[in-house]
């Protein structure tokens, strides 16, 4: 990890619209889950439910391109990138900062607004720390991918949005045998392994949803970091 680029990043990404953005954003779900509660009675099967298909279908998601995309993308876009790549850091230290500050962004604007929507709905506190987990186990990975999608390409803000909205929301909700391959289905099964019986379930076994998780961070950040390595003798050519 690298203090500088930490600091650096954390100022850009959580600086002007972006925070306004993300905290909006954070707002949203937890008011939908204040009006829910308040307009209609609502069940713990309900409230696991509502969190799973408003949080993870399409908050977090949306959560992991902002921040993922916008540690990298704003440098790589204004040529800014360049000086960095020509101080003497490794690239994967260059990736694993940044990572860190999405991450951390990720928890504070995702993660503890989608637990505080499950307290609110009114979801028991074991409920709650399974959501927790799964949200952090989601979130975490939206965002290398998004972070390894914008050193890839400069369109990754409208190619995360099509991956975010139609993907995940959509295909990997309702198609059986495109679930395998969504990170959202990953979550659920560490949720639901934490989780009571009942309110949460997966189509992904536990084993497999762990080692897609773990494995693809720990891929995404490696490849990122090559990637990096690649772009710096682009410019230097």
């Amino acid at each position: 990890m690298n203090g500088t680029i930490i600091r650096l990043t954390a100022r850009g990404v959580l600086g002007g619209k972006r925070l306004w953005l993300l905290g909006a954003l954070a707002l949203v779900l937890v008011g939908i889950a204040v009006l829910t509660r308040v307009l209609v009675p609502v069940t713990e099967q309900d409230a696991a439910t509502l969190v799973r298909g408003i949080a993870f279908g399409t908050f977090l998601p949306l959560f992991g391109l902002i921040v993922g995309t916008g540690v990298i993308g704003p440098e790589i876009d204004d040529g800014s990138i360049v000086h960095l790549l020509s101080k003497p850091i490794s690239r994967h230290v260059i990736v694993q900062s940044k990572l860190l500050v999405a991450v951390g962004a990720v928890v504070a604007f995702a993660v503890v607004p989608t637990m505080l929507a499950a307290v609110v709905l009114g979801a028991g506190a074991r409920t709650v720390l399974a959501f927790g987990a799964g949200a952090l186990a989601a979130g975490a990975l939206y965002a290398v991918l998004f972070v390894l999608l914008a050193v890839i390409t400069r369109h990754a803000v409208i190619v995360g949005l099509v991956y975010a909205l139609v993907w995940e929301s959509l295909v990997g909700s309702f198609v059986p045998g495109a679930r395998n391959l969504s990170v959202q289905q990953w979550a659920l099964s560490v949720t639901a392994s934490i989780a009571p019986d009942g309110p949460v379930t997966s189509d992904v076994g536990l084993g497999l949803a762990w080692v897609l998780v773990v494995g693809g961070f720990v891929a995404a950040a490696w490849y990122a970091g090559r990637r990096l390595r690649v772009m710096t003798l682009a410019a230097e050519d």
